[in-house]
């Protein structure tokens, strides 16, 4: 590890060195929460490159409509950027609107205890009094006295981002609070996610005081012996968004714990057996996508495995011309169409939503879910069961 830390250290100064200064800070913007959870692995993630996804394009897309819906909303000047943007469809344009119109009435609330709440957007952050050269960018600071408002837009469908001690969050309010605890009066922070493609607003609040003393106690001397390449290898749900998460040590041995079970049959395994599988199941599976994915990949690009080989999967025919199809099969005298009732989302779309619900809300109905298992802290109502229905019976009888 030591070899691998010294080279991790020689690859920060060549970035630092090639980007004009801005390498180190740049690293360590992204690397300042993780610190709190993954220790030394900050310093072995610099040393994969940073692999961009459609995901992330279409993330920044949002973002930008976003700042400028925002802007537009509260009189500032702007350029609309819609042309430019790679991703923009409606949906995105009905969540960029929803999320300016939150600020808005956030600022509203605000203006019955401060006269003169500011809004920024976009705005750097410092919090480097914690953590050495932490900085970031927070998409929303509400500051008014009384509570300051932190707003962090979540355009990803997959993962459903809480902000309950979220660590981002909190070190966003900490530069925050750098900036404005002396010109306010400030005594609570209230930090929200907002995720409108996962129906998603998840607020925390913590006053000034206690989220100072987590600065002291939990951030600045996690981030020290992060920053000396010291802490431990922790896996957790993060892991996902790790760029060494393919090759890492510790995830795999973490995974490969439940080889203690033998593979039992559900049958015989006891309880308590079966919920700490559960616990454990999901990463399992992902951590599996990952490592096949990781070998197909390096396989594409000339790896060979010992035992294994690339072949081409199974494909689906598909026509060469689509208009040449429609023009032979119709001279034949067939249609080569299909009539087709649209979707709801598609049928929402045409209509528009206030017609589409004057118009169609009596022939809609949303069935009840399958069934799934999910972890205790999870929002939706329990199920009941068969057993707790005849128990209900019993009861009223």
């Amino acid at each position: 590890f030591d070899f691998f830390f010294f080279f991790c250290l020689f690859f920060l100064f060549k970035m630092l060195f090639e980007n004009g200064g801005g390498g180190l800070l740049a690293v360590w913007g992204w690397c300042c929460v993780r610190w709190l959870v993954w220790g030394a692995w900050a310093w072995v993630c610099v040393c994969f490159e940073e692999l961009g996804c459609v995901y992330a394009a279409e993330g920044t897309d949002a973002h930008t409509l976003c700042e400028y819906k925002l802007r537009k909303a509260l009189g500032m000047e702007t350029t609309d950027p819609t042309e430019n943007l790679t991703w923009f469809n409606q949906e995105m344009d009905d969540c960029a609107t929803g999320y300016a119109a939150y600020i808005l009435e956030l600022v509203e609330a605000a203006k019955e205890n401060c006269p003169d709440p500011v809004v920024l957007i976009e705005q750097r952050v410092d919090f480097s009094r914690w953590v050495e050269e932490g900085f970031g960018t927070s998409d929303a600071i509400l500051i008014a006295d009384g509570t300051m408002h932190v707003i962090d837009y979540k355009h990803g469908l997959g993962v459903l981002v809480s902000a309950e001690d979220n660590p981002q969050m909190k070190c966003y309010a900490l530069g925050a609070l750098e900036l404005f605890d002396g010109i306010y009066d400030i005594d609570t922070v209230s930090m929200t996610i907002y995720q409108p493609r996962r129906q998603n607003i998840s607020t925390f609040e913590v006053s000034k005081d206690d989220l100072y003393r987590w600065a002291d106690e939990v951030l600045k001397p996690t981030a020290e012996l992060a920053f000396a390449g010291d802490g431990n290898f922790l896996c957790g749900e993060w892991c996902g968004f790790c760029k060494a998460k393919n090759e890492c040590r510790a995830r795999a041995d973490a995974n490969l714990e439940l080889a203690r079970y033998d593979f039992k049959l559900p049958p015989l395994l006891t309880d308590e057996d079966i919920e700490d599988i559960l616990s454990r199941v999901d990463a399992l599976v992902s951590w599996a996508s990952d490592i096949k994915e990781y070998a197909l990949q390096q396989a594409i690009s000339g790896k060979e495995w010992n035992g294994w080989k690339l072949v081409e999967g199974r494909s689906n025919r598909r026509y060469t011309n689509e208009a040449a199809v429609i023009q032979t099969v119709s001279n034949a005298g067939f249609d080569p169409y299909e009539r087709k009732l649209l979707g709801i989302t598609a049928m929402q779309k045409l209509l528009g939503k206030s017609r589409f619900d004057e118009l169609l809300t009596a022939y809609i109905e949303k069935p009840q879910g399958k069934p799934t298992l999910v972890p205790e802290s999870d929002k939706r109502p329990a199920m009941n069961t068969a057993k707790n229905d005849f128990m209900e019976e019993n009861i009223d009888e």
